[in-house]
């Protein structure tokens, strides 16, 4: 007779999942690649002031036996005792900075003994799992001695995955050309000079340097930044470039207060002025040795098409890298091979760098988002029969950038901070908040604080909490990091001594290409009213502010985003490249 089953109550149900979900917790953290995985770092299951814990982002459920977490980002995790620093230091009188603050050189926020991972020997006399362990024990050693020259809270937020930096590997050895994508607004803090060092030193290739976003930016600040970097590095190729320019955009780009407002038109023209541009630079690197005339061919044909339906045609995937196994292949460098010439595309997450390559299509060929690590595996597309694309995640280079920065630059996970009000202080003391949102002091008080402000705006913005019905700080910290990230909230740091060299930089005659380049109209400039800002601000339902929930959506991603990054890119509408002016 079978035996009867024993009541199962609720309350025992929830105690069982709560113990199932400690011992995850406390399980030791896993490294990556064979079944005997290894700690990638010696961690403690409970916070403590003395060793870093390790934060993952982005978890993926399994799918079809692939382990898809092996490229979710990794950071190092704040202790409980910095948290609660960081909010007594939020809840300070905001003290105003001089312009001098806002200038910055690369060199400060990069040391030469910080470097980067690289490739261990590749030997073929080594089997796959000898590779593995070999690359393994590298990275752990590197990561292991970094901790023993710098202490671990004074590095920023770095990438600890090392299949993340596997596929760099990748794209390095596959390259032609390397092309490094960085936000105008923060370019010093996204350009590490050691992997400028490695690809025009020790591998002896040719790097560009695209300075993206620029519509974000006045145009003498961009010019600045140019001729910062081509004094600093003089092998560097410079390209400026933007998806954005005001032919893309309706309506006025500022308002009244000072705030950013981007509409971008539902059918857009891709920018033909940066597409262009690359174009140019990469001829003069490859001269004769190979015939990319059919990039311009493609240029020319995309402003001669109307914007019309093209399902049936196919764009051509050279590669995707499978996430099944581990991938410690090595790839023999041979220039030019077969006529093609490889561009390889490297970026912090959120620079714009899948958002580039689908303009440099013509086409959506790249998922986006504002998610860091959207992007979790490098892929191949070709532009041309004969010139192609290689798309590498984002990576965070080592470096002692400051966490707030990293949050405006959206290297760091909006959604997964644990305490958002530091950054707002560092954006208040740059600049003037209150009176760029309109909003009112919760107490009535002349001075603020961070905590002021993110109360004043949940306020206008009726942010409340669920079950007490008070000003939800949280969501309005959140809401207002990522209209920083979007660029309305637009602050752009500045090069050494810019400040000093303002009337040289206002008068450059290099300002009228960038203008070109950022295609703003007189109407364009015109002040809107605070109405046109808030009627286009983001107010998700039902996202509990308080834990930082927040659905991520960037003004660049398309509305039917692919929730898969492992699926095949589908064809989108064909654009064409309207505003490049003929050359012949």
């Amino acid at each position: 007779m079978p035996q009867r089953k024993k009541p199962f109550s609720g309350k025992a149900k929830k105690e069982q999942l709560k113990a199932k979900k400690q011992s995850k917790q406390n399980a030791p953290q896993e490294g990556f690649g064979s079944r005997n995985r290894r700690p990638l770092l010696k961690t403690n299951a409970g916070d403590s002031e003395d060793q870093p814990q390790i934060q993952k982002f982005n978890y993926c459920p399994p799918k079809d036996g692939r382990d898809r977490n092996r490229y979710a980002l990794q950071f190092y995790r704040e202790t409980p005792a910095e948290l609660k620093a960081r909010k007594e230091e939020a809840c300070k009188t905001i003290e105003p900075v001089s312009e001098k603050e806002l200038e910055i050189d690369s060199n400060d926020y990069f040391p030469k003994d910080l470097g980067f991972p690289r490739r261990p020997p590749w030997s073929y006399e080594l089997t796959t799992e000898q590779l593995e362990a070999r690359e393994t024990k590298y990275f752990n050693d590197y990561v292991n001695g970094i901790l023993e020259k710098y202490n671990w809270k004074e590095l920023s937020f770095f990438e600890l995955n090392l299949e993340t930096w596997r596929q760099l590997w990748r794209v390095l050895e596959m390259s032609d050309i390397v092309l490094h994508i960085v936000d105008i607004r923060y370019p010093a803090h996204m350009f590490p000079p050691s992997l400028y060092e490695y690809v025009t030193e020790t591998l002896k290739k040719d790097f560009i340097l695209v300075l993206n976003k620029i519509d974000l930016a006045p145009a003498p600040l961009v010019v600045a930044w140019k001729k910062y970097f081509e004094e600093n590095y003089p092998n560097l190729h410079i390209c400026m470039f933007t998806t954005l320019p005001g032919y893309n955009l309706v309506g006025t780009q500022v308002n009244r207060a000072g705030l950013q407002v981007r509409k971008r038109k539902g059918k857009f023209r891709l920018a033909a002025e940066g597409s262009q541009q690359l174009f140019e630079v990469c001829k003069t690197i490859v001269g004769d040795n190979i015939d990319i005339s059919s990039w311009q061919t493609k240029i020319k044909e995309e402003m001669n098409l109307e914007y019309e339906n093209d399902e049936d045609e196919k764009v051509e995937i050279g590669e995707t890298v499978q996430m099944k196994a581990v991938d410690t292949s090595y790839f023999e460098h041979e220039k030019y091979k077969n006529g093609i010439l490889t561009i390889g595309c490297l970026g912090q997450p959120n620079v714009g760098k899948s958002s580039l390559i689908n303009a440099i299509m013509g086409k959506k060929v790249v998922s986006v988002s504002r998610t860091p690590g959207h992007t979790k595996h490098f892929q191949t597309i070709f532009l041309t029969p004969n010139v192609r694309l290689c798309d590498c995640p984002g990576l965070v280079f080592p470096s002692k950038t400051p966490k707030v920065i990293q949050v405006l630059m959206g290297s760091f996970p909006i959604a997964q901070l644990r305490e958002p009000f530091t950054t707002i202080k560092y954006l208040a003391e740059r600049m003037d908040l209150p009176n760029m949102l309109r909003i009112e002091h919760p107490e009535n008080d002349d001075t603020w604080c961070a905590m002021d402000i993110c109360d004043g705006w949940a306020k206008k913005r009726g942010f409340l909490t669920a079950k007490a019905a008070r000003l939800d700080s949280y969501r309005a910290a959140n809401d207002l990091l990522r209209m920083a990230l979007d660029g309305k909230i637009c602050l752009c740091l500045r090069p050494p001594k810019y400040s000093n060299k303002k009337d040289y930089w206002a008068s450059h005659p290099e300002i009228e290409k960038v203008k070109w380049i950022q295609a703003k109209s007189d109407d364009s400039t015109q002040l809107a009213d605070d109405k046109d800002y808030l009627s286009d601000a983001s107010d998700e339902d039902n996202v509990p502010g308080s834990s930082g929930d927040h659905k991520d959506r960037s003004s660049e991603e398309s509305e039917d985003e692919e929730t898969d990054s492992d699926e095949e890119p589908t064809n989108y509408a064909h654009n064409k490249f309207a505003a490049l002016a003929d050359d012949d």
